[in-house]
């Protein structure tokens, strides 16, 4: 049977929009030699739906897309727009300007080998065989938390980053906030102005005084890299790099906010307890533990190792070894603003090479 593209871009956050521009640089046309598709109900990839006091000034760098600044969508005085509403509008005309032709929504619920091709089984467009695959689906579909003895006897409410909105939901509560990451210590630092917390986490935080410098981050992406080429689950690039110490955080420190404590062993109906038998009363648990990324689609082609990760490899490791039609970008060492845009570029050069279209640049 007839192709119907070539390839599928799946998923248009930052690393599916910068595949279509370098797949669109390569001579491909939407549409035609390509399509996107994501199943949000409007542009803005994960970034519609982060809690409305996260704001530019609060969030980690927007890198800029290949071609278009994000400055040239933000009005003057913009520190403290919600991320929610202006890296959404950014990704909207950058779309437009590209004439990148996202299909959406469209939820894609499996994909299966029918060799030479792909068969992308979706929601709303049918199944649609595709001769290569750029996925690019991240991670905030897959909020993780993990399993804790008595979480089905607690009897006050407990949530995910996922969830999170705004402190005031939290007034006059008491608040267990899990987790060691930079949106840990942003709820944490929220929710402390409004209600009593307690921060707990599995590995005691570790706080960095210097700034982050470029050496820093190319360390930190090459650590995760060499996990993901042995076929190692990624490792959270924070365990390398450090929570950045600024000023908003040192304020929340002189507050008594970061008083660290070890992960509970046990929740309770009214609380938490630790294994020397101390315990907390809390109102809330909130999991700021993370997420993983949004794979399950790819199960049936049976992609993972023993340990549970994707052997990579490729220049910037977003080829899967055991199938070069398969680029994961978003995934592992590409799993940052920036990291997404070059592995774009990477994956999109390598795929049309493998596959025999396109033009090189």
């Amino acid at each position: 049977m007839p192709t119907d593209y070539d390839i599928l871009v799946l998923g248009a956050g930052q690393a599916g929009l910068s595949a279509a521009y370098h797949l669109r640089r390569r001579g491909l046309r939407p549409e035609h030699d390509f399509l996107v598709v994501d199943h949000a109900p409007g542009p803005g990839g994960a970034w519609q739906f982060r809690w409305p006091t996260l704001t530019l000034s609060t969030v980690n760098r927007v890198h800029d897309l290949p071609g278009m600044e994000f400055a040239e969508t933000l009005p003057p005085g913009s520190a403290s727009a919600p991320a929610a509403t202006a890296v959404p509008r950014y990704y909207e005309r950058y779309e437009q300007r590209f004439d990148l032709r996202v299909h959406r929504p469209v939820t894609v619920s499996v994909v299966c080998d029918r060799a030479p091709e792909l068969a992308v089984e979706t929601d709303t467009a049918g199944t649609l065989r595709v001769r290569g695959l750029m996925n690019a689906t991240g991670t905030w579909e897959h909020p993780f938390v993990p399993h804790y003895p008595g979480a089905g006897t607690f009897r006050g409410r407990q949530l995910h980053t996922h969830d999170y909105r705004t402190p005031g939901e939290f007034a006059g509560q008491h608040v267990v906030v899990v987790g060691a990451g930079i949106s840990a210590v942003q709820l944490l630092d929220e929710i402390s102005t409004v209600a009593g917390t307690t921060w707990v986490s599995r590995t005691e935080p570790r706080f960095r005084e210097t700034p982050f410098t470029p050496e820093d981050g190319r360390a930190a992406v090459a650590r995760v890299e060499d996990r993901v080429r042995r076929g190692l689950p990624p490792g959270s690039v924070v365990s390398v790099t450090g929570l950045p110490l600024d000023d908003r955080l040192r304020a929340a420190r002189a507050r008594g906010v970061l008083d660290w404590h070890p992960m509970f062993s046990a929740i309770e109906p009214n609380g938490v307890r630790w294994a020397d038998g101390r315990t907390q009363r809390a109102d809330v648990i909130l999991w700021a533990t993370g997420f993983r990324s949004a794979l399950d689609h790819l199960a049936p082609l049976r992609l993972r190792g023993p340990g549970g990760g994707i052997t990579m490899d490729g220049r910037l490791a977003t080829r899967v070894a055991a199938d070069p039609r398969i680029h994961l970008i978003g995934y592992g060492p590409s799993a940052s603003t920036v990291g997404a845009n070059r592995a774009g570029g990477a994956a999109a050069a390598e795929l049309t090479e493998y596959l025999g279209i396109g033009r090189k640049r």
